[in-house]
């Protein structure tokens, strides 16, 4: 009875310590836009309760859940990081105008700038959202400058003449000469919206008078002065002539890159005097260079006279003339290319496999994988073309992986003799001598580490032998 005793107990305990074997888990699952810590990559298991960590994906950002994800039992618990696309959030306020969102501020969207009524857009009018944010210049909403053009009333003499554009709210007197009578209003106004109020008026001949009055001055007037800082030239018919009659009109026109922004382009010569010229010349807006793939134009401005320059994103170089500038006829040039850095091909100094390797070129962010045959892959499993045309890491290489005997005291195992080593993954059976138990789990494998795995038993000596031979000893 005390023999079956302990023989109960010895199979209790040998089946205890055969549940604390722990399970290992092999490598970890993948997840929709994130990727495991560098440090894993070349590791094939991992023991029961360790961690590993998960990042976001390129582009990508973390917005909840644990980064982490453990071996339990030979399972990996489920990654609960969610990753979501990289944002720009709220471009800003553009005082006098409204911002319009293509989407949801991702990277790759623009915004898009509108100016209030009575406001014009100085500038590009949209930014489009990268790694480092929006990019581009701010718009800007002025407040539209709105004037009166010069009245122009044949047979008449105003006053209230000025030399530059007529503002919101002044007002102009008409007299019509001797000879002509008035038909309208006298007095008009700059209204708000850049016209005349009321309509403006005519000076007709009058009933009695049928030729012109002697008392009319006929002084003639010679070239018109030029007018500095008005960007405006005497219109090309006019340039050989040399002197004009009282009453005579010259046309002038804006200079080159310069476009008519109000007010009249006709000077009149009158008792021997030309009238201001009240033609308003500003420089000709180009507007936007164009979009470039993979970067942006960064700009001095978008008027005659400014430059916009070409800028690549990471990992890519500019192709072609990088600069454009702003002509009479808008943008000169073309819209510069950028193009992915290229890396060599990887180096064949390596006996590891490649797998999924796509035709050449490799360009920037191109992945490269490596994987064994035989042995264990010593290195980055995977390798990706950088932003400097580099390969992130060397090639890794395949290391033959073999374990020692698996000598266990009081024990044997089934397979290879004792001079010959057991390579990575084979596995054999382990008993013990008649007499001992086994405490530990009987098959084991070969390790990555070139240990045995989960680690070798032990035969101890039974409790009934050990009871036997201090009963004989008394």
């Amino acid at each position: 009875m005390i023999i079956l005793g302990w023989t109960f107990l010895v199979l209790c305990a040998a089946l205890v310590s055969t549940a604390q074997v722990s399970k290992k888990c092999s490598a970890p699952p993948e997840y929709p836009h994130t990727k495991l810590n560098e440090k894993y990559g070349s590791r094939q298991t991992f023991s029961s309760g360790e961690k590993v960590y998960y990042n976001c994906a390129e582009d990508f950002t973390p917005t909840r859940g644990s980064r982490s994800a453990q071996c339990v039992e030979g399972s990996w618990t489920k990654l609960t990081l969610k990753c979501e696309k990289k944002s720009c959030g709220n471009a800003g306020d553009l005082y006098n105008g409204q911002l319009h969102y293509e989407g949801n501020s991702f990277i790759g969207e623009k915004v898009y700038a509108t100016c209030n009524e009575g406001f014009t857009l100085k500038g590009v009018n949209f930014m489009i959202c990268k790694k480092s944010g929006w990019t581009g210049e701010f718009p800007n909403c002025e407040a539209a400058e709105k004037t009166c053009s010069a009245p122009v009333l044949a047979n008449s003499v105003s006053s209230g003449g000025k030399d530059l554009l007529y503002p919101v709210g002044d007002k102009v007197t008409f007299n019509c000469t001797s000879g002509f009578q008035l038909h309208g209003a006298q007095q008009v106004t700059c209204g708000p919206s850049g016209q005349w109020q009321p309509q403006l008026p005519q000076c007709l001949p009058s009933p009695n008078k049928t030729e012109p009055s002697s008392d009319i001055q006929t002084g003639g007037c010679g070239v018109p002065p030029a007018v500095g800082n008005s960007n405006a030239n005497l219109a090309d018919k006019y340039i050989t002539m040399t002197s004009f009659a009282s009453g005579d009109r010259v046309q002038f026109t804006c200079d080159v890159g310069y476009v008519s922004a109000g007010g009249s382009r006709y000077r009149t010569c009158k008792n021997g005097k030309w009238t201001p010229l009240r033609l308003k010349c500003e420089r000709k807006q180009c507007g936007s260079a164009g979009e470039i793939l993979n970067g942006q134009f960064t700009y001095t401005g978008v008027e005659f006279g400014d430059t916009a320059t070409g800028v690549c994103d990471e990992g890519y170089v500019l192709v072609g003339r990088g600069t454009r500038n702003c002509v009479s006829r808008g943008w000169d040039g073309r819209v510069p290319v950028c193009e992915a850095m290229t890396c060599p091909e990887p180096s064949q100094e390596t006996n590891a496999e490649m797998r999924e390797l796509k035709e050449p070129p490799h360009t920037y962010r191109s992945v490269v994988r490596y994987w064994c045959h035989v042995g264990t892959l010593v290195g980055q499993k995977e390798i990706w073309c950088t932003k400097n045309g580099t390969w992130s890491a060397p090639p890794p290489y395949c290391k033959e992986i073999s374990c020692p005997s698996p000598n266990v005291s009081n024990g044997f195992w089934r397979g290879a003799h004792n001079n010959i080593a057991y390579q990575y993954r084979e596995n054999t059976s382990i008993k013990c001598n008649p007499g001992y138990t086994l405490f530990g789990s009987s098959t084991v494998m070969c390790g990555y580490d070139g240990h045995w795995s989960p680690g070798l038993p032990e035969c101890r000596r039974t409790a009934r032998d050990s009871y036997r031979r201090r009963y004989h000893a008394k």
